[in-house]
Protein backbone atom coordinates (compact mmCIF):
# COMPACT_ATOMS: atom_id res chain seq x y z
CA UNK A 1 0.00 0.00 0.00
CA UNK A 2 1.36 3.77 -0.72
CA UNK A 3 1.95 5.53 2.71
CA UNK A 4 -0.74 7.30 2.53
CA UNK A 5 -2.99 4.39 2.63
CA UNK A 6 -0.82 3.13 5.38
CA UNK A 7 -2.15 5.03 8.15
CA UNK A 8 -5.60 6.47 7.89
CA UNK A 9 -7.47 4.71 5.35
CA UNK A 10 -5.94 0.95 6.48
CA UNK A 11 -6.78 1.99 9.66
CA UNK A 12 -10.60 2.70 8.51
CA UNK A 13 -10.90 -0.42 6.45
CA UNK A 14 -10.68 -2.12 9.94
CA UNK A 15 -14.45 -1.16 10.54
CA UNK A 16 -15.71 -2.76 7.31
CA UNK A 17 -19.05 -4.04 7.49
CA UNK A 18 -21.12 -6.42 5.10
CA UNK A 19 -22.59 -3.76 2.76
CA UNK A 20 -24.71 -3.80 -0.29
CA UNK A 21 -23.15 -4.01 -3.49
CA UNK A 22 -21.75 -1.32 -5.04
CA UNK A 23 -19.93 -0.63 -8.19
CA UNK A 24 -16.76 -2.04 -8.70
CA UNK A 25 -13.66 0.74 -8.87
CA UNK A 26 -11.99 -0.05 -12.44
CA UNK A 27 -7.92 0.52 -10.87
CA UNK A 28 -8.49 -1.42 -7.28
CA UNK A 29 -6.15 0.14 -4.92
CA UNK A 30 -2.43 -1.37 -3.75
CA UNK A 31 -3.34 -4.61 -2.03
CA UNK A 32 -7.36 -4.32 -2.31
CA UNK A 33 -9.05 -6.53 -4.56
CA UNK A 34 -11.73 -4.58 -7.16
CA UNK A 35 -14.98 -5.40 -4.51
CA UNK A 36 -12.72 -4.31 -1.15
CA UNK A 37 -11.19 -1.30 -3.37
CA UNK A 38 -14.75 0.30 -3.73
CA UNK A 39 -15.65 -0.59 0.02
CA UNK A 40 -12.21 0.76 1.11
CA UNK A 41 -12.89 4.43 -0.51
CA UNK A 42 -16.56 4.79 0.63
CA UNK A 43 -15.00 4.13 4.05
CA UNK A 44 -12.90 6.79 3.32
CA UNK A 45 -15.04 9.51 2.66
CA UNK A 46 -17.40 8.73 5.49
CA UNK A 47 -13.93 9.12 7.38
CA UNK A 48 -13.04 12.44 5.60
CA UNK A 49 -16.08 13.61 6.17
CA UNK A 50 -16.18 12.86 10.18
CA UNK A 51 -12.99 15.27 10.03
CA UNK A 52 -13.49 18.97 12.20
CA UNK A 53 -10.86 21.32 11.81
CA UNK A 54 -11.98 23.40 14.48
CA UNK A 55 -11.06 20.90 16.72
CA UNK A 56 -6.99 21.17 16.10
CA UNK A 57 -7.16 24.78 16.12
CA UNK A 58 -9.11 24.17 19.49
CA UNK A 59 -6.46 21.73 20.81
CA UNK A 60 -3.23 23.38 19.86
CA UNK A 61 -4.35 26.41 21.68
CA UNK A 62 -4.74 24.73 25.04
CA UNK A 63 -1.91 22.62 24.63
CA UNK A 64 0.18 25.20 23.78
CA UNK A 65 -0.83 27.68 26.09
CA UNK A 66 2.00 27.81 28.40
CA UNK A 67 5.54 26.23 28.25
CA UNK A 68 5.95 22.48 28.75
CA UNK A 69 9.19 21.12 28.50
CA UNK A 70 9.91 17.56 29.93
CA UNK A 71 9.02 17.86 33.82
CA UNK A 72 7.37 21.17 33.42
CA UNK A 73 3.66 21.54 35.24
CA UNK A 74 1.97 22.08 32.13
CA UNK A 75 4.08 19.03 30.66
CA UNK A 76 1.72 16.78 32.87
CA UNK A 77 -0.93 18.93 32.69
CA UNK A 78 -1.22 18.34 28.83
CA UNK A 79 -0.29 14.34 29.36
CA UNK A 80 -3.89 14.39 31.48
CA UNK A 81 -5.74 16.54 29.32
CA UNK A 82 -4.90 14.05 26.24
CA UNK A 83 -5.66 11.08 28.21
CA UNK A 84 -8.78 12.57 29.17
CA UNK A 85 -9.95 13.05 25.39
CA UNK A 86 -8.53 9.39 24.30
CA UNK A 87 -11.04 8.11 26.92
CA UNK A 88 -13.66 9.93 25.92
CA UNK A 89 -13.20 8.69 22.42
CA UNK A 90 -13.97 5.22 23.94
CA UNK A 91 -10.37 4.40 23.84
CA UNK A 92 -8.39 2.22 26.81
CA UNK A 93 -6.16 4.85 27.92
CA UNK A 94 -3.01 4.80 30.99
CA UNK A 95 -0.03 7.39 31.27
CA UNK A 96 3.00 5.95 31.56
CA UNK A 97 6.42 7.97 33.22
CA UNK A 98 9.92 7.38 32.81
CA UNK A 99 12.60 9.12 34.38
CA UNK A 100 15.13 10.85 31.95
CA UNK A 101 18.17 12.48 32.11
CA UNK A 102 16.99 15.98 31.05
CA UNK A 103 19.76 19.16 31.40
CA UNK A 104 19.16 22.53 31.77
CA UNK A 105 21.28 25.43 31.91
CA UNK A 106 22.91 26.66 34.83
CA UNK A 107 25.49 29.23 33.21
CA UNK A 108 25.43 30.82 29.80
CA UNK A 109 28.08 33.18 28.71
CA UNK A 110 29.34 33.92 24.84
CA UNK A 111 31.55 36.59 24.34
CA UNK A 112 34.00 37.81 21.97
CA UNK A 113 37.19 39.12 23.49
CA UNK A 114 39.17 40.24 20.62
CA UNK A 115 40.01 42.05 18.26
CA UNK A 116 36.82 43.51 19.94
CA UNK A 117 34.65 43.00 22.86
CA UNK A 118 31.08 41.81 22.95
CA UNK A 119 28.69 40.32 25.09
CA UNK A 120 25.98 38.09 23.33
CA UNK A 121 22.51 38.49 24.63
CA UNK A 122 21.19 35.16 24.37
CA UNK A 123 17.96 36.41 24.81
CA UNK A 124 14.31 36.41 22.79
CA UNK A 125 12.71 39.60 23.44
CA UNK A 126 8.73 39.62 24.72
CA UNK A 127 6.68 40.22 21.39
CA UNK A 128 3.77 42.63 21.69
CA UNK A 129 1.86 40.76 19.35
CA UNK A 130 2.05 36.91 20.93
CA UNK A 131 1.20 37.14 24.41
CA UNK A 132 2.55 33.94 25.45
CA UNK A 133 6.11 35.66 24.19
CA UNK A 134 6.46 36.77 27.96
CA UNK A 135 5.78 33.65 29.87
CA UNK A 136 9.72 34.04 30.78
CA UNK A 137 9.53 32.41 34.13
CA UNK A 138 8.36 29.13 33.05
CA UNK A 139 10.49 29.38 29.32
CA UNK A 140 13.53 27.24 28.98
CA UNK A 141 16.26 29.82 27.78
CA UNK A 142 18.59 29.31 24.46
CA UNK A 143 20.06 26.32 24.77
CA UNK A 144 21.47 22.57 23.37
CA UNK A 145 20.38 19.75 25.19
CA UNK A 146 22.77 17.23 26.14
CA UNK A 147 25.68 19.70 25.35
CA UNK A 148 28.70 18.91 27.78
CA UNK A 149 29.41 21.84 30.59
CA UNK A 150 32.39 23.51 29.33
CA UNK A 151 35.24 26.99 29.72
CA UNK A 152 37.07 26.99 26.84
CA UNK A 153 38.33 30.54 24.99
CA UNK A 154 40.05 30.12 21.58
CA UNK A 155 39.83 31.50 17.76
CA UNK A 156 37.01 30.95 15.63
CA UNK A 157 36.48 29.61 12.68
CA UNK A 158 33.41 29.51 10.22
CA UNK A 159 32.44 25.84 8.62
CA UNK A 160 29.35 26.30 7.23
CA UNK A 161 26.95 23.82 8.07
CA UNK A 162 29.57 21.80 10.28
CA UNK A 163 29.07 18.75 8.16
CA UNK A 164 32.06 16.23 7.06
CA UNK A 165 32.31 18.15 3.53
CA UNK A 166 32.55 20.75 4.68
CA UNK A 167 35.73 20.48 6.35
CA UNK A 168 37.09 18.95 3.65
CA UNK A 169 36.78 21.95 2.26
CA UNK A 170 38.29 24.14 4.58
CA UNK A 171 41.29 21.67 4.92
CA UNK A 172 41.91 22.14 0.98
CA UNK A 173 42.78 26.24 2.06
CA UNK A 174 44.67 25.32 4.80
CA UNK A 175 42.68 25.59 7.38
CA UNK A 176 42.52 23.44 10.77
CA UNK A 177 39.75 23.78 13.72
CA UNK A 178 41.78 22.25 16.04
CA UNK A 179 42.08 23.87 19.17
CA UNK A 180 39.54 26.29 17.78
CA UNK A 181 35.36 27.02 18.43
CA UNK A 182 33.87 26.20 15.07
CA UNK A 183 30.31 27.96 14.30
CA UNK A 184 28.31 26.80 12.00
CA UNK A 185 24.44 27.53 11.00
CA UNK A 186 22.07 25.26 11.48
CA UNK A 187 20.77 23.09 8.39
CA UNK A 188 21.36 20.57 5.97
CA UNK A 189 21.68 17.75 8.93
CA UNK A 190 20.55 17.40 12.38
CA UNK A 191 21.60 19.64 14.86
CA UNK A 192 23.15 17.07 16.96
CA UNK A 193 25.94 15.82 13.88
CA UNK A 194 27.27 19.78 14.08
CA UNK A 195 29.21 19.14 17.43
CA UNK A 196 29.91 15.68 16.86
CA UNK A 197 31.88 16.43 13.51
CA UNK A 198 32.90 19.54 15.20
CA UNK A 199 34.83 17.58 18.10
CA UNK A 200 36.26 14.62 15.71
CA UNK A 201 38.30 17.72 13.88
CA UNK A 202 39.79 18.78 17.25
CA UNK A 203 37.21 21.76 17.67
CA UNK A 204 37.19 22.77 21.56
CA UNK A 205 33.59 24.20 21.83
CA UNK A 206 30.82 24.60 18.59
CA UNK A 207 28.31 27.43 18.24
CA UNK A 208 25.47 26.97 15.82
CA UNK A 209 23.45 30.04 14.87
CA UNK A 210 20.54 30.32 12.07
CA UNK A 211 21.41 32.13 9.35
CA UNK A 212 18.35 34.46 7.70
CA UNK A 213 19.62 33.09 4.58
CA UNK A 214 17.99 29.67 5.32
CA UNK A 215 15.40 30.83 8.30
CA UNK A 216 15.39 34.49 8.31
CA UNK A 217 14.12 37.50 6.40
CA UNK A 218 16.16 35.88 3.08
CA UNK A 219 13.46 33.08 3.52
CA UNK A 220 10.37 35.40 3.64
CA UNK A 221 8.51 37.84 6.68
CA UNK A 222 9.69 36.74 10.03
CA UNK A 223 7.63 36.67 13.03
CA UNK A 224 5.12 37.94 14.12
CA UNK A 225 4.37 39.38 10.29
CA UNK A 226 5.56 36.13 8.86
CA UNK A 227 6.42 32.11 9.75
CA UNK A 228 10.27 32.88 9.30
CA UNK A 229 12.55 33.49 12.57
CA UNK A 230 13.45 37.41 13.34
CA UNK A 231 16.65 38.28 14.80
CA UNK A 232 17.25 37.43 18.20
CA UNK A 233 15.15 34.05 17.68
CA UNK A 234 17.42 30.61 18.34
CA UNK A 235 16.60 27.32 17.96
CA UNK A 236 16.86 25.36 21.10
CA UNK A 237 17.50 21.27 20.61
CA UNK A 238 19.01 18.18 21.96
CA UNK A 239 22.50 17.67 20.19
CA UNK A 240 23.05 14.25 21.95
CA UNK A 241 25.04 11.55 20.03
CA UNK A 242 22.46 9.70 18.14
CA UNK A 243 24.75 7.68 15.20
CA UNK A 244 26.34 6.21 19.18
CA UNK A 245 22.34 5.37 20.44
CA UNK A 246 19.31 7.48 20.62
CA UNK A 247 17.43 7.87 23.68
CA UNK A 248 18.01 8.57 27.11
CA UNK A 249 21.58 8.62 27.65
CA UNK A 250 21.71 7.16 31.02
CA UNK A 251 19.69 4.11 30.06
CA UNK A 252 20.68 2.88 26.49
CA UNK A 253 18.82 -0.20 24.86
CA UNK A 254 16.55 0.43 28.29
CA UNK A 255 13.46 1.76 29.54
CA UNK A 256 14.58 4.80 31.90
CA UNK A 257 12.28 3.20 34.30
CA UNK A 258 12.33 4.55 38.07
CA UNK A 259 14.73 1.76 38.83
CA UNK A 260 16.73 0.92 35.51
CA UNK A 261 20.04 1.04 36.16
CA UNK A 262 22.31 4.31 35.18
CA UNK A 263 25.52 5.44 33.51
CA UNK A 264 27.24 8.43 35.70
CA UNK A 265 26.74 11.47 33.65
CA UNK A 266 30.45 11.88 33.08
CA UNK A 267 30.98 8.48 31.22
CA UNK A 268 27.81 8.50 29.39
CA UNK A 269 28.60 8.12 25.76
CA UNK A 270 26.18 10.37 23.65
CA UNK A 271 26.82 13.55 25.58
CA UNK A 272 28.60 16.22 23.59
CA UNK A 273 32.37 16.15 23.68
CA UNK A 274 32.62 19.60 23.72
CA UNK A 275 30.62 22.89 25.19
CA UNK A 276 27.80 23.40 22.51
CA UNK A 277 25.70 26.83 22.47
CA UNK A 278 22.78 27.94 19.72
CA UNK A 279 22.72 31.81 19.27
CA UNK A 280 20.47 33.85 17.11
CA UNK A 281 21.53 35.54 14.28
CA UNK A 282 21.42 38.53 16.01
CA UNK A 283 23.98 37.73 18.09
CA UNK A 284 26.27 35.90 15.40
CA UNK A 285 26.64 39.20 13.15
CA UNK A 286 29.68 40.46 15.55
CA UNK A 287 31.70 37.07 15.38
CA UNK A 288 31.08 36.47 11.98
CA UNK A 289 32.05 40.01 11.21
CA UNK A 290 35.23 39.79 13.32
CA UNK A 291 36.31 37.05 11.09
CA UNK A 292 39.24 37.19 8.71
CA UNK A 293 41.03 35.31 6.39
CA UNK A 294 40.00 33.44 3.36
CA UNK A 295 36.19 34.83 1.97
CA UNK A 296 33.69 31.98 2.11
CA UNK A 297 32.72 30.10 -1.04
CA UNK A 298 29.81 31.77 -3.07
CA UNK A 299 27.48 28.61 -1.48
CA UNK A 300 28.81 29.40 2.08
CA UNK A 301 27.81 32.95 2.18
CA UNK A 302 24.19 33.89 4.04
CA UNK A 303 22.20 36.49 4.14
CA UNK A 304 23.71 38.72 6.78
CA UNK A 305 25.12 42.59 5.52
CA UNK A 306 28.81 41.34 5.67
CA UNK A 307 31.43 40.13 3.91
CA UNK A 308 31.65 36.09 5.12
CA UNK A 309 35.00 35.23 6.04
CA UNK A 310 36.37 31.78 6.98
CA UNK A 311 38.91 32.64 9.76
CA UNK A 312 40.85 31.46 11.46
CA UNK A 313 40.68 34.54 13.89
CA UNK A 314 41.51 37.53 14.82
CA UNK A 315 37.60 36.54 16.33
CA UNK A 316 38.20 35.41 20.11
CA UNK A 317 35.87 34.16 21.73
CA UNK A 318 34.88 32.80 25.13
CA UNK A 319 32.17 29.71 25.26
CA UNK A 320 31.30 29.12 29.02
CA UNK A 321 28.26 26.39 29.75
CA UNK A 322 27.16 24.59 33.11
CA UNK A 323 23.77 22.90 33.18
CA UNK A 324 21.74 21.30 36.00
CA UNK A 325 22.05 17.37 35.03
CA UNK A 326 18.62 16.25 36.49
CA UNK A 327 16.93 13.23 36.34
CA UNK A 328 12.78 14.90 35.22
CA UNK A 329 9.38 12.62 34.66
CA UNK A 330 8.41 11.65 31.04
CA UNK A 331 4.94 11.35 30.19
CA UNK A 332 3.66 8.62 27.95
CA UNK A 333 -0.02 8.64 27.42
CA UNK A 334 -0.86 5.24 25.88
CA UNK A 335 -4.11 4.42 24.19
CA UNK A 336 -5.93 1.00 23.07
CA UNK A 337 -9.00 0.12 20.79
CA UNK A 338 -8.75 -3.41 20.63
CA UNK A 339 -9.92 -5.61 18.02
CA UNK A 340 -10.63 -8.97 17.79
CA UNK A 341 -8.76 -10.61 14.91
CA UNK A 342 -5.16 -10.55 14.60
CA UNK A 343 -4.30 -8.77 18.26
CA UNK A 344 -0.50 -8.94 17.61
CA UNK A 345 -0.57 -7.15 14.39
CA UNK A 346 -0.61 -3.05 15.29
CA UNK A 347 -0.56 -0.01 12.77
CA UNK A 348 1.67 2.67 14.98
CA UNK A 349 0.30 6.34 15.22
CA UNK A 350 2.35 8.91 16.62
CA UNK A 351 3.66 12.14 17.53
CA UNK A 352 5.57 13.38 20.67
CA UNK A 353 3.96 15.92 22.87
CA UNK A 354 6.74 17.72 24.93
CA UNK A 355 8.37 21.16 23.61
CA UNK A 356 11.37 23.00 24.68
CA UNK A 357 9.15 26.47 24.82
CA UNK A 358 5.31 26.23 23.64
CA UNK A 359 5.66 24.44 20.68
CA UNK A 360 2.56 25.18 18.86
CA UNK A 361 4.57 24.16 15.53
CA UNK A 362 6.61 21.36 16.93
CA UNK A 363 5.25 19.17 18.10
CA UNK A 364 1.72 20.65 18.47
CA UNK A 365 0.73 21.13 14.99
CA UNK A 366 1.16 17.22 14.32
CA UNK A 367 -0.15 16.13 17.82
CA UNK A 368 -3.88 17.57 16.68
CA UNK A 369 -4.34 16.61 13.64
CA UNK A 370 -3.33 13.16 15.44
CA UNK A 371 -5.81 13.89 17.85
CA UNK A 372 -8.67 14.90 15.28
CA UNK A 373 -7.62 10.84 13.68
CA UNK A 374 -8.03 9.12 16.19
CA UNK A 375 -11.27 11.01 17.76
CA UNK A 376 -12.74 10.19 14.23
CA UNK A 377 -11.63 6.69 14.24
CA UNK A 378 -13.43 5.86 17.59
CA UNK A 379 -16.22 7.77 16.04
CA UNK A 380 -16.88 5.20 13.40
CA UNK A 381 -15.78 2.06 15.53
CA UNK A 382 -18.95 3.05 17.16
CA UNK A 383 -20.89 3.45 14.62
CA UNK A 384 -20.30 0.27 12.76
CA UNK A 385 -20.85 -3.29 13.49
CA UNK A 386 -19.28 -4.70 16.66
CA UNK A 387 -18.04 -8.01 14.58
CA UNK A 388 -15.95 -5.40 12.53
CA UNK A 389 -13.35 -4.71 15.55
CA UNK A 390 -10.12 -2.25 15.49
CA UNK A 391 -6.96 -2.00 17.74
CA UNK A 392 -5.16 1.43 18.07
CA UNK A 393 -2.50 2.41 20.73
CA UNK A 394 -1.17 5.39 21.42
CA UNK A 395 2.10 5.26 22.36
CA UNK A 396 3.50 8.80 23.65
CA UNK A 397 7.03 10.29 24.73
CA UNK A 398 8.68 13.24 26.13
CA UNK A 399 11.36 14.43 25.32
CA UNK A 400 14.15 14.25 22.46
CA UNK A 401 13.94 10.88 21.27
CA UNK A 402 13.70 8.89 25.41
CA UNK A 403 11.13 6.68 24.54
CA UNK A 404 10.07 3.97 21.51
CA UNK A 405 8.75 0.99 21.29
CA UNK A 406 9.10 -2.44 19.28
CA UNK A 407 8.32 -5.66 18.95
CA UNK A 408 10.17 -8.90 21.05
CA UNK A 409 8.90 -11.99 21.72
CA UNK A 410 5.78 -11.35 20.10
CA UNK A 411 5.10 -8.57 22.76
CA UNK A 412 5.19 -5.25 22.68
CA UNK A 413 8.22 -2.93 25.53
CA UNK A 414 9.00 0.15 26.25
CA UNK A 415 12.63 1.55 25.81
CA UNK A 416 14.27 4.95 24.82
CA UNK A 417 15.79 5.04 22.03
CA UNK A 418 12.61 6.41 19.38
CA UNK A 419 9.76 8.53 20.00
CA UNK A 420 5.87 7.72 18.86
CA UNK A 421 3.01 8.70 20.10
CA UNK A 422 -0.60 7.18 18.78
CA UNK A 423 -2.21 4.65 17.50
CA UNK A 424 -1.43 1.19 16.63
CA UNK A 425 -4.13 -0.48 14.50
CA UNK A 426 -4.77 -3.99 13.56
CA UNK A 427 -5.85 -4.83 10.31
CA UNK A 428 -8.04 -7.67 9.06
Amino acid sequence: MTARRFYIPAAAALFLTAAASKPLVESPLLGFTAESSSRELELESRFDAGLNKDNLRTWMERLSARPHHVGSPYDKANANFIASQFKSWGYDTRIEQFDVLFPTPKTRVLALVSPIQFAAKLAEPALAEDPTSNQTSEQLPTYNAYSTDGDVTGQLVYVNYGIPRDYDSLAVRGIDVKGKIAIARYGQSWRGIKPKVAAEHGAIGCIIYSDPRDDGYFAGDVYPKGAFRNEYGAQRGAVQDMPTYPGDPLTPGIGATKNAKRLDVKSAPTITKIPVLPISYADALPLLRALGGHVAPQTWRGALPITYHLGPGPATVHLKLEFNWDIKPAYDVIATLRGRERPDEWIIRGNHQDAWVNGADDPISGLVALMEEARNIGALAKRLAPEAHNRVRGVGCRGAGLAWLDRVGGRARESPLACWRGVHQQRH
